[in-house]
């Protein structure tokens, strides 16, 4: 067992939520979604938690509501970009 087991970062799992509300079923087929998380993932800072209890016991209501926000905003420009550039390719 790796100690990178035990470590996640806490973003990943709120991008896929986000992904869901924001993007229809079979709009996209799972390259494009995953080209789209890693988008977004790579527009947020990461935040690396053992368990998801430590994220909420740490932030104040006003931080989560930033990171949702961050979070919304950085799925919609994965989901613009992606779409661009697929387009693009022809």
């Amino acid at each position: 067992m790796s100690l990178l087991d035990n470590i996640r970062n806490y973003y990943e799992n709120r991008v896929v939520e986000e992904l869901e509300v924001q993007v229809q079923e079979g709009r996209f087929g799972m390259d494009r979604l995953t080209d789209i998380v890693c988008v977004a993932l790579n527009h947020l800072p990461p935040r690396y938690i053992r368990h998801e209890v430590d994220m909420a016991f740490y932030l104040s209501p006003v931080e989560y509501d930033e990171m949702k926000n961050k979070v919304r905003k950085a799925v919609k420009e994965a989901i613009a970009y992606v779409e661009k550039h697929e387009h693009s390719r022809g």
